[in-house]
């Protein structure tokens, strides 16, 4: 189960809390969270505090944001070693 928290920090900021698993089958909810927020990539915060596992494709769905600008502002210590990893 994912669980995404939108927090509208003004007109250019979102945070989006992400609490559970990552899982393939659940990205599509965070891509839609994504781009129901109509704010560019480079004004997204994730806070992944909350997550307690990421499968490969979440890890590659979260590299993805990370590359076009989104950063990271919480994160478990289990959540950053996988990113380390994917991350290209």
């Amino acid at each position: 189960m994912l669980r995404i928290t939108t927090i509208d920090c003004g007109p250019a900021t979102t945070i989006f809390k992400l609490e559970g698993k990552l899982l393939g089958p659940w990205i599509s909810e965070l891509e839609s969270a994504c781009s129901t927020s109509h704010v560019s990539p480079d004004h997204v915060r994730l806070d992944l505090q909350g997550l307690t596992f990421v499968d490969a494709e979440g890890a590659r769905f979260l590299a993805s944001l990370i590359r076009d600008g989104g950063r990271v502002i919480a994160c478990s210590g289990f959540v950053a070693e996988i990113l380390q990893f994917k991350d290209p």
